[in-house]
């Protein structure tokens, strides 16, 4: 029988811990329930984990908290079976509140929840909790967020996302405000609160009573390569699969038989960095020989700009590690080469601000790259107390792809205030043909989001605009209230965004938004849902109009026309 104490001996390091079927059950389920204890309310900790599963199943039932990867090794989601349950819990919050449930991931295995949570699997999450390649066979299907048993209702959970999953039965979101659901296939689906979104779905509900039901759905996703995954293979070697770039799809990658398509790359091609020994210089040194780089957990402190200068090259975070540049430069910068991946990081700004910390494609990029698009994958951006950057992510380069981006100057945590983490804006998008799935932008003193390509798509928009003006005079863009949340610059021709939801809490003044969104008056710019919503606030605070001056404004949370304004189509229909 293998030894639980071997799961942390692995090229992966200590933080990481390989579970095996012939392990003891018991051993394993004390490993991942003490792991959680840990994690469980551990926001702003240094600690990180990875808990991998080989092929098989598993009698064991556990909670996933801050900082934790869970994920099969198996080439299909089947192929290793939680026979128990996995959930992410909101017990650490009053009233089951998962508002602040952040930074873990679940991917590429199968749940079967047991009579123990109701055969029902729990994952109350809000923004950088990516659910991937999941198969939830549970019978009580999957709840998105967590009834509060004091009350009765549901505790507050706000935005997430689901890609290439199965869920056999229903999916509940209940008080769930806000989802992006990418290439999925589910029971049924229950529910909405302001804003739902299905792209590529094989069986999403109906869009055509929006917004009495705030439901956006796109009928198939027009680009999309699946994020890479490690696995492992008969012979017990360890791979990460690259999935194919696919156009137009529509349901999971995996069903009916079907295999993803893509290549596998051995473990052996990548550099596997450790927190103790990596330096900028190790890795900078690792991508020149051409290499691909894989994190382990941990907090990497970089003394220079990682520059990915080879087509093709991966990226790849296991179990949420953290880059935070030290000298004012960008965390990573992207040549402007074809197929580049960046996946499963936080990048943290450094106490000395940086002009941008994520840079694909060096300003002026030319190069077209719909062949063979960069991708961006699972990535938070984060500007916490005390620390400071321009732009979180920069993107020059064409034909980049994003899925599942999280931007965020903090609202909370020590030392977040405004003028000690300032950032002006969270993405600045300069390429053409750009597009997005799932974008989260907050917090940032300026435009969240910076359009100035032509040809962009965006597929949901999740927006808290700053809670922290001091007075309106600290927040103005010339003589006008405020910075739109989602700016498209003028001379853009052509752009389209699908469910876009903007928030206020205006949490120290009574400040005023003159529009959530400003886009160019120009045939080939389209909006489709938008919602604005006023969270709470001070008295006199509001958000005027949803676009270009159009729409009533959210200023109180009664009646419900003062919370909540919709606008199904820009332009609108005569």
């Amino acid at each position: 029988m293998a030894e639980i104490s071997n799961a942390n001996g692995t090229i992966f390091g200590p933080n990481v811990f390989v579970f095996d079927p012939h392990m003891p059950m018991a051993a394993i389920q004390d490993k991942v329930t003490s792991i959680f204890k840990q994690m469980e309310a551990n926001e702003f900790g240094a600690e990180r984990y990875a808990l991998l599963f080989k092929p098989g199943t598993y009698n064991i039932l556990f909670d996933v908290g801050f900082y934790t990867h869970v994920a099969g090794l198996g080439k299909n989601p089947d192929d290793v079976l939680i026979e128990g349950g996995v959930n992410v819990p909101a017990y650490w919050m009053p009233r089951r509140n998962a508002t602040c449930n952040f930074w873990r991931t679940l991917e590429n295995f199968a749940i079967n929840a047991s009579p123990a949570t109701n055969n029902t699997t729990t994952i109350a999450v809000s923004q950088a909790a990516p659910i991937r390649r999941m198969h939830v066979r549970s019978s009580g299907g999957l709840w998105l967020f967590q009834v509060d048993p004091d009350s009765g209702a549901g505790g507050w959970a706000s935005g997430g996302f689901m890609a290439d999953s199965v869920v056999d039965h229903l999916v509940l979101p209940g008080s769930q405000q806000q989802w992006l659901s990418r290439n999925n296939k589910y029971g049924s689906w229950a529910n909405g609160v302001w804003n739902m979104v299905f792209v590529g779905d094989a069986n999403p509900p109906s869009q055509h009573d929006f917004p009495k039901t705030p439901y956006t759905t796109i009928e198939r996703t027009p680009v999309i390569r699946e994020k890479p995954y490690i696995h492992i293979t008969d012979e017990g070697q360890y791979e990460v699969f690259i999935p194919a770039l696919q156009n137009n799809t529509q349901g999971p990658s995996w069903v009916n038989g079907n295999a993803t398509p893509g290549t596998s790359i051995s473990i052996n091609e990548f550099h596997i960095a450790h927190e103790t020994d990596a330096s900028a210089a190790s890795i900078n040194a690792a991508l020149n020989a051409g290499k691909h780089i894989l994190f382990t957990p941990g907090i990497y402190k970089l003394q220079d700009t990682l520059h990915v200068k080879n087509a093709n090259a991966v990226i790849l975070g296991l179990g949420q590690p953290s880059l935070t540049p030290v000298n004012g430069r960008p965390a990573i910068s992207v040549a402007d080469v074809d197929g580049v991946t960046i996946a499963g990081l936080i990048i943290d700004a450094g106490r000395a601000t940086s002009p941008t910390l994520i840079e694909v494609g060096p300003q002026g990029s030319v190069a077209n790259h719909a062949a063979n698009p960069t991708f961006l994958y699972d990535l938070t951006v984060r500007t916490a107390g005390h620390c400071g950057n321009d732009v979180g992510i920069i993107i020059n380069s064409h034909n980049v792809v994003g899925d599942q981006l999280w931007l965020w100057r903090a609202d909370h945590g020590e030392g977040a205030a405004w003028n000690s983490n300032p950032t002006k804006n969270g993405v600045v998008v300069n390429g053409n043909d750009v597009t997005i799935y799932g974008l989260f932008n907050e917090h940032h003193k300026e435009y969240q989001t910076l359009w100035t390509g032509d040809g962009g798509r965006l597929y949901f928009y999740q927006s808290e605009i700053p809670y922290d003006p001091p007075d309106q005079g600290s927040w103005m863009c010339g003589s006008t209230n405020g910075f739109a949340s989602y700016k498209v610059a003028d001379k853009v021709t052509r752009h389209e965004a699908w469910g876009l939801g903007i928030y206020s809490y205006f949490r120290d003044s009574p400040t005023k938004l003159e529009n959530a969104v400003e886009v160019p008056e120009a045939p080939g710019v389209k909006l489709h849902h938008l919602t604005t919503v006023w969270l709470t606030g001070r008295t006199g605070s509001e958000i005027s109009h949803i676009v270009n001056g159009l729409g009533d404004r959210v200023y109180a949370n009664s009646p419900e026309s003062a919370m909540r304004q919709t606008m199904a189509e820009f332009p609108c229909a005569p």
